[in-house]
């Protein structure tokens, strides 16, 4: 059952509408509660008019000054509707979600009448209805994890990509150490990427699947090659299959990873620009690998000079790369402005060419992403490190060492790194305790035996 605009509907659910948006306006809740409500019992399917609704509902409880008292007072008077609307979810949809409307009227943050709400909306095929309700209660439970996960969910079945990557993002930052939002953030990520890149016209998420999951092992096929010969039978096959299917950029991709693999650079990048073309030109990702295709042909031609013994050569060429490296990806993040992993990247290279206060200013956006969030922090305080603003660099580190629970290979470097800005500043106490701590786990690590050896010998 597909919503409706008010072009759609009769004359007499739209008077009932226009009713009802005019009180809204007046300030007169309850009556524009009425007419919207009255509308929507002629056409449950008029999402303007439930917007309406929803706005005339928060409206009215916010000016009684409804809080946390009101949710559990109205959760069990409500109780009554809520068992109706939820024996009507499977026979009636349409009459539970009337019944779940009349809840949310009394109510609409109460958490319970917002999932029961959901739940008939998409019993009675209404997903822009049940978004909708997700997005209010969002607006006022923002961390809510159980709500987040839905709206995100919903975002992605029905093909707002966009939005569901954002909300699992959000998810993702409250709940870092949870594998399976982890696990949902890159499904989102990489939907979203699929649509940005023209993947959006298949079928359904079965063909995008089933597209993928031929991509993938293509790859894997790649990687497991041993021989010339295996290499130039998956190329003439791969060949085979976008003939077949001359739109499917997936295959164009494992097509540019076996000619890679066959050292063709110039056929990998043909093909992967033709795969551009098809995406319309919006595929980040084909732009990065377009950029490591041609930072190989780089690399070929410095060792090819080096062979000769070439080394000015060799020397100018590699100039000539790192140039080519940072020019890439400046362009690439002024493309693609809020992906930020590009700019997590871009930062990086600005560190290691010195020009700090630019790659502060990537690391600064980019530590927004859950994913180079500690490494953006790691990243910040070097920078301040090496500009010798070493109180700065600090509190960076004490914000990544604070998050980290688990003693991994990022966080013996941060707290090395915490260390050695406590030596740099004179406080050789506070230094030893953060070597401490990782002497205690890996007594291997850089050359934390010989500092903790000298803080005892002294």
């Amino acid at each position: 059952m597909a919503e409706v605009t008010l072009q759609d509907v009769s004359r007499k659910v739209r008077d009932l509408h226009d009713k009802g948006f005019a009180a809204l306006e007046r300030g007169n809740y309850a009556y524009a509660m009425d007419m919207l409500m009255n509308a929507l019992d002629l056409e449950p399917r008029l999402l303007t008019t439930r917007r309406f609704l929803r706005a005339a509902q928060v409206k009215a409880f916010k000016a009684k000054k409804g809080g946390e008292i009101t949710h559990i007072i109205t959760s069990i008077t409500g109780m009554g509707g809520m068992i109706g609307a939820q024996s009507a979810l499977k026979k009636d949809p349409i009459k539970a979600l009337k019944i779940s409307e009349k809840l949310l009227r009394t109510d609409p943050l109460n958490k319970m009448f917002i999932d029961v709400h959901v739940k008939a909306a998409l019993a009675a095929d209404l997903p822009e209805t049940a978004i909708l309700t997700l997005e209010v209660g969002r607006e006022h439970y923002p961390k809510d994890a159980a709500l987040l996960k839905k709206l995100g969910q919903l975002y992605l079945d029905h093909n707002q990509t966009n939005k569901g990557r954002e909300i699992f993002e959000i998810l993702l930052a409250l709940k870092p150490n949870d594998q399976a939002v982890l696990k949902a953030y890159k499904d989102a990520t990489a939907l979203d990427t699929m649509n940005k890149g023209g993947w959006s016209d298949a079928g359904s998420y079965r063909d995008i699947i089933k597209d993928t999951e031929e991509a993938t092992r293509l790859e894997q096929a790649a990687k497991a090659v041993k021989t010339d010969k295996d290499v130039d039978a998956l190329i003439a096959e791969s060949l085979k299959k976008i003939e077949q299917e001359p739109d499917n950029i997936n295959y164009r991709r494992g097509l540019a990873d076996l000619y890679m693999r066959a050292a063709r650079m110039d056929d990998a990048l043909q093909t992967l620009e033709e795969a551009q073309k098809l995406s319309g030109g919006a595929d980040p990702q084909l732009d990065r690998s377009m950029a490591q295709v041609k930072l190989k042909m780089f690399d070929l031609e410095i060792d090819q000079l080096k062979t000769s013994g070439d080394e000015t050569g060799a020397a100018a060429k590699e100039a000539e790369r790192k140039a080519f490296e940072l020019a890439d990806a400046a362009e690439r993040v002024k493309r693609y402005p809020n992906d930020l992993q590009f700019r997590f990247e871009f930062g990086v290279l600005l560190y290691d060419n010195d020009q700090l206060n630019e790659a502060i200013q990537q690391f600064q956006q980019a530590h927004r992403n859950p994913q180079r969030r500690i490494r953006s922090l790691y990243y910040l305080a070097l920078c301040f490190k090496q500009k010798q603003q070493f109180d700065i660099a600090l509190e960076q580190l004490e914000k990544a060492a604070s998050e980290l629970q688990i003693m991994d290979s990022t966080k013996k470097d941060i707290l090395y790194e915490l260390g050695s800005i406590c030596e740099a500043m004179q406080d050789k106490e506070k230094a030893a305790q953060y070597f401490k701590q990782i002497y205690a786990v890996d007594i291997g690590y850089r050359d934390i035996a010989q500092k903790i050896e000298q803080n005892y010998g002294a």
